[in-house]
């Protein structure tokens, strides 16, 4: 967890794990909920915490992208729509964070 804070890169993967689970508890667990028990708290709650999280990734993308000199096309904008799908930020971490950030340290 170390090399993950004292790092901009590593702080954009920590937060696409928390946009990516913020998606998919909202998706699978709060909207259920709000539809079949009629309980519209957990969306309230969560879809804060997601849009949240989802704003901070796209600004520190953004933010890195610009520090390391990314390709826009070949890299940034893939990271960026990355966060607009189901498990994109867990995919794009796999294929391009992960390699990034082993590269930096």
């Amino acid at each position: 967890m170390k090399n993950y804070l004292n790092s901009t890169i590593g702080r954009l993967r920590i937060l696409g794990y928390l946009e990516g689970c913020s998606l998919l508890l909202l998706m699978f667990v709060a909207v259920p909920v709000k539809y079949m028990l009629r309980e519209p708290i957990l969306v309230k709650f969560i879809g804060q915490a997601h849009g949240i999280f989802f704003v901070l990734f796209v600004f520190n993308t953004l933010k890195v992208a610009v520090e390391q000199k990314w390709n826009f096309k070949r890299t940034t904008s893939k990271v960026i729509i990355a966060c607009f799908f189901p498990f994109g930020t867990f995919y794009i971490d796999k294929k391009i964070l992960k390699e990034i950030h082993q590269s930096t340290l």
